[in-house]
């Protein structure tokens, strides 16, 4: 299938007081339509710093792209003006962001916000078109009494609902591909479960493409098809999502699997976690990042470690995958 995304040796670094730092290095990964891919990894991993750069929304001027490509229909992401980026952002390309009540607007009410949406990618649209289209969307997105939500403001509404909100306004004009930044965080188990049906209920209505950013494999395993887990910016392991829980090959993945609660185990027992910490920006190792906190660490992981191909979409960058190999 071909890739709707193709994501090369993406770099991304910022500066610091302390000169520039690469907090992406080196990420590649592709995406085809109606598949859904998760970028999974700690907080800090450069996961959402991936996403933003795609879309030019990187923090200027500390945050620069100093590598790599995003194709995405033919055009290369990275290398688009400021006019050409604001035709694809919003239009063709949507993200829902991690906390709604920072994405909207607080002075302005949901309707505004909502139909400014229609205003700036479908100008040919009069305003009472934009307003029931509005609605429409609202509805779609399960927001009871739609019309009289349109007057009410990002304060007025619960954390679940806004999040309903957000995710309306990127669905609006019915984007190729939707980049999902945490869009459950800090939301209780019932409202995110109907988030992620919502999306999976839209994917499979237009076809579009979906970048999933979390942290929750719960989450991964649900609704993903591929994941890339990422650790201190660098890929780790990349695989699709059956193969990832059944077979993973990075000691850093297998951490994050076996820190998973199981209904198993006997109450009080103590969660497996991985010992130490990522290091900061400003004292990456030149090898293996991972290298600090791995039971298997040797003389080679001093060395930066390569792709190497374990089967076929099965990817790790490890000196002793072949070793965690079962």
């Amino acid at each position: 299938m071909e890739p709707l995304l193709q994501v090369e040796h993406l770099a991304v670094s910022f500066a610091t007081e302390n000169g520039q730092f690469r907090v992406v290095d080196d990420v590649s990964f592709s995406l085809a339509s109606g598949q859904t891919l998760g970028l999974v990894g700690e907080s800090g991993c450069g996961k959402s710093v991936t996403a933003l750069s795609l879309l030019g929304l990187l923090p200027r001027p500390a945050g620069e792209v100093v590598g790599g490509q995003a194709l995405f229909q033919g055009q290369d992401l990275l290398s688009l003006t400021a006019e050409q980026s604001y035709q694809v952002r919003g239009n063709k390309i949507a993200m829902i962001f991690q906390e709604p009540m920072t994405a909207l607007n607080p002075v302005h009410t949901v309707g505004r916000q909502l139909m400014e949406v229609y205003q700036l990618h479908q100008p040919e649209m009069n305003k009472g078109q934009q307003q029931q289209a509005a609605v429409d969307m609202l509805t779609q997105v399960g927001i009871p009494e739609a019309k009289a939500r349109l007057k009410a403001y990002p304060h007025q509404l619960s954390g679940g609902m806004r999040q309903r909100v957000m995710i309306a306004m990127a669905l609006a004009c019915e984007p190729d591909l939707l980049i999902c930044d945490e869009p459950t965080t800090a939301l209780d188990v019932t409202i995110q479960a109907q988030i992620l049906h919502l999306i999976q209920a839209l994917q499979q209505k237009t076809g579009m493409a979906v970048l999933f950013i979390t942290h929750d494999l719960g989450v991964v395993a649900q609704i993903c098809d591929h994941v890339l887990v990422m650790y201190a910016g660098r890929s780790a392991e990349q695989a699709d999502v059956i193969t990832l829980f059944e077979q993973p090959l990075h000691p850093y993945t297998q951490g994050l699997l076996s820190a998973i609660p199981r209904l198993e185990q006997s109450s009080k027992t103590p969660l497996a976690t991985i010992e130490g910490q990522v290091p900061s920006l400003e004292a990456l190792p030149t090898g293996c990042r991972f290298a600090n906190r791995c039971a298997y660490m040797t003389p080679a992981c001093e060395q930066q470690p390569h792709k190497a191909v374990a089967a076929r979409g099965h990817n790790v960058w490890c000196h002793h995958w072949r070793e965690l190999t079962p």
